[in-house]
């Protein structure tokens, strides 16, 4: 049983990284609607989760300056690269600038939704294990 929590934990972290990146790319996209020749931004989701899945995400190893022998040792962080894509805007604009606004609010909308699904499915899924062990 917890080999498959693990994994399911897992899943949901994951997804949860994703998304999050996902909506600081979509954010960014909404706040440079007016920047002139500003190209819109987005990433695959379901690619970049089947990369994170299968360990594929190119990880950089963040290493802490020790300045005294009494220093926590830290591991390094991961961050993840992910394959940032342009969007292809459905109308030209006159200043070059591909963010579509509607398009945006409703990636970010659907994005946001996700993030709280994955949210809540980890969280009944922790209140069934806290349910199981309380039981005994």
């Amino acid at each position: 049983m917890l080999n498959k929590l693990d994994t399911f934990v897992n899943f949901h972290q994951q997804a949860l990284n994703i998304r999050n990146q996902r909506q600081e790319i979509l954010a960014a996209n909404i706040a440079n609607s007016d920047t002139p020749n500003y190209q819109a931004r987005d990433i695959d989701f379901n690619r970049e989760l089947k990369k994170a899945i299968n360990h594929q995400h190119n990880i950089n190893h963040v290493t802490l300056n020790i300045t005294a022998k009494n220093h926590i040792q830290v591991n390094s962080s991961n961050q993840f690269d992910y394959d940032l894509l342009y969007r292809v805007p459905y109308q030209v604009s006159a200043d070059g600038n591909t963010v579509e606004m509607d398009h945006e609010r409703t990636a970010f909308m659907d994005n946001a939704i996700h993030y709280q699904s994955n949210l809540t499915f980890l969280g009944e899924q922790f209140k069934n294990v806290m349910a199981v062990l309380q039981q005994g």
